[in-house]
């Protein structure tokens, strides 16, 4: 409080000061000060004070400078008290303009310097808001007091306290700025130094000979050479010290009747213009300064943006020149925007030594068949065409890779129609490693086979042998054991053909085409209704909605819907005639979603998701057989096609599985990408 109170008494005298020295050039018979120094002392310190504890005894310290000064130097005591209310008015209307239009700036409300033309701009615009607001006040109530006022009386008033408001808030924010941060300044250059010192020698030398020698010559305006030379080149707070002096030393001599507007005869009038031309020069070196320290402050961050740009450009560079995956742009005319070595390398370093793009037989790719690869078909092309190519298997054969190369190829269109990315990936030891390990899964299934077929073999014989011998205890206990032993050769033969359907569905090429899914659906639909008459058991109702055409491998769709429907049949309560209903419908996005609901005994909660895993038995204490790949299967084709697929709970009862197929007419090449992750 006391530090505060300290600040307020030091305003105070400088206010005094410059409230005084105002007084001292009153308009005759007016009472009307044609300088007014003390408008942008004020505004100054309240706007510094925004913060200040005891903030109310600034605006009781004002008034009481007002009254004392004016009363003391000769105003009436009613025109002190309107000075006292216009110059409150002026005050409270520019804190309040300047600190909505500039809250970012030190003084308004923020922490920012004066370094912005628009803040000039803003700051030029909060000064004319309380001038006008003051002297719709000032000047009439000289009028009511004297009985005397001229058009010049209010012109006079309005531009003395802009012009003295805009020179000492542009200085005061610049340098109050400095103090706050606490900074040092720094010395400049000594060439530097020595071109402050010229212009500063050079500016009093100039107003010399245009304020201080009786010429008769016009020679105000070119004065704003010195100006324009302070603010292309030196430091904008100087700038702004220059322009307030250089302000003060123009007015100071024109009041005196030196210089080139001491001819005007009327002294309103020559006021009204030097201090016109005072906020020429202000408004004139401080744009000019701030614009081009705005200049300098782009550049530097153009500069300091184009160097992280390019840092980071040869970071990128060195990590996808240290991939071992192929990574290459190809633009929209044909030719490489970069390719790193790892793409060259895997295509048997062959180029096409033009920068264009050749053919695929130039590279010598071919389809993983063995079959040639045509131009539309290579991945830079299909995804010039608008499609999302992932996981795209292909066969590199040429000179530098004579043996074969398998490459999964994935490419995306550039935003902005710039150009095409494409990834090259070896999988040539993957898609070996996978081809070995099936070959070796078939094998092993097929010669486990073979013994499995010579105990079915004995089973029968042995069977045979025991219907003809006598019933005794003896026989039936060996015909229970020989059942036994058939029925677990039955549960190791369904569980070797499964592991081959899994193998198959795992890594078998597929061939999707158009296919009526509707006629598919009818042959499976009709076989189960065979087989359970061949059963003797009672045939499943089968209720067929709409079935949309879609795009998959016939074998594979087949064995996907015969093993849902075939789970159905099976998981039926006893004595329950199985009901299945089959339907599909758009799904959005080119695929189409089939549902197959029964009205079996469910699924347990808890195990609508694990059911898909391998092995995985859901009743596996209910006294159903089965393996647990099923619906393994299921699952691996519904993905190999791009689809999904999942089962919830039939709100009649039973299980409702839905999954989804690429519909009729969409090329997709989802089978590829999801062959590729297996």
């Amino acid at each position: 409080m006391t530090r505060s109170l300290a600040r307020t008494a030091a305003w105070s005298a400088l206010c005094v000061l410059a409230t005084f020295a105002g007084r001292l050039t009153i308009m005759d018979g007016t009472s009307l000060s044609l300088v007014w120094p003390a408008a942008g002392v004020t505004v100054l310190w309240f706007s510094m004070q925004r913060r200040a504890r005891l903030r109310w005894v600034d605006p009781v310290v004002l008034a009481a400078i007002t009254v004392a000064v004016n009363t003391a130097t000769g105003a009436p005591l009613v025109l002190a008290l309107w000075f006292v209310a216009a110059n409150l008015t002026q005050l409270a209307v520019f804190l309040k303009v300047h600190a909505r239009i500039s809250p970012h700036l030190w003084g308004a409300g923020g922490d920012a310097p004066l370094t912005r033309a628009a803040d000039l701009w803003r700051l030029l615009l909060a000064t004319t808001a309380g001038a006008l607001a003051g002297g719709a006040i000032g000047p009439p109530a000289v009028w009511l007091v004297s009985g005397h006022v001229e058009w010049l009386d209010a012109a006079i008033w309005f531009t003395r306290n802009v012009v003295s408001i805009l020179l000492i808030m542009a200085v005061g924010l610049r340098v109050g700025h400095h103090w706050r941060e606490g900074g040092r300044p720094r010395w400049p250059a000594p060439l530097r130094l020595a071109e402050y010192v010229a212009l500063i020698a050079g500016s009093i030398s100039a107003y010399t000979v245009g304020f201080a020698l009786n010429h008769g010559l016009p020679l105000a305006f070119p004065l704003l050479a010195v100006t324009v030379w302070a603010a292309l080149r030196l430091h904008t707070t100087f700038v702004a010290v220059h322009d307030l002096c250089l302000g003060t030393i123009a007015v100071l001599f024109t009041l005196h009747g030196d210089g080139p507007f001491a001819t005007i005869a009327s002294h309103q009038a020559r006021a009204l213009v030097a201090q016109a031309f005072v906020g020429m020069v202000a408004i004139v070196g401080l744009s000019i300064a701030l614009g081009r320290d705005e200049r300098a402050e782009l550049l530097r961050r153009l500069t300091e943006t184009g160097r992280a740009a390019a840092a980071q450009a040869r970071l990128l560079t060195t990590i996808v020149d240290s991939m071992n995956d192929g990574v290459a742009v190809i633009r929209a005319d044909g030719t490489w925007a970069m390719r790193n070595p790892a793409s060259v390398a895997l295509l048997g370093g062959v180029t096409s030594g033009t920068g264009a793009v050749a053919g695929a037989r130039h590279y010598g790719l071919f389809h993983p068949d063995g079959t040639e690869l045509t131009v539309p078909e290579m991945a830079h092309a299909r995804a010039f065409a608008g499609e999302d190519v992932d996981g795209m298997e292909l066969l590199v054969r040429n000179g530098g890779t004579p043996e074969g190369r398998i490459l999964s190829v994935s490419a995306r269109r550039l935003h902005g129609d710039d150009g095409v990315v494409v990834v090259f990936h070896d999988i040539t030891a993957e898609r070996r490693q996978r081809d070995e390990l099936a070959s070796f899964a078939g094998v092993v299934a097929h010669d486990l086979l073979n013994p499995l077929t010579t105990i079915d073999g004995w089973a029968e014989n042995l069977e045979e042998t025991l219907r003809g011998m006598p019933d005794t205890a003896e026989q039936r206990d060996a015909a229970d054991s020989l059942s036994r032993i058939v029925r677990a050769s039955g549960r190791m033969r369904h569980l070797i053909n499964d592991l081959l359907a899994y193998t198959t569905t795992r890594n078998a090429v597929i061939a999707p085409v158009d296919l009526p899914l509707r006629d598919l659906v009818g042959d499976v639909t009709a076989a189960r209704a065979d087989l359970a008459a061949a059963a003797g058991t009672p045939a499943p109702v089968f209720v067929l909605g709409r079935l949309h055409d879609v795009h998959a491998d016939p074998v594979l769709l087949r064995q996907l819907v015969d093993n849902l429907v075939g789970n159905a049949v099976k998981y039926t309560a006893p004595g329950v005639v199985p009901r299945i209903e089959i339907g599909s419908a758009p799904a959005g996005d080119g695929f189409v979603r089939v549902e197959i609901s029964d009205n079996g005994i469910g699924i347990p909660a808890g195990q609508h998701e694990a059911i898909f895993n391998n092995f995985h038995r859901a009743h596996r204490s209910a006294g159903y057989a089965g393996t647990g790949l099923g619906l393994a299967i299921c699952k691996r084709i519904v993905e190999r096609h791009g689809g999904s697929i999942a089962v919830v709970d039939n709100p009649g009862g039973g299980s409702r599985f839905v999954f989804t197929m690429p519909a009729a007419g969409r090329v997709v090449h989802h089978a590829v990408k999801a062959n590729v992750r297996s």
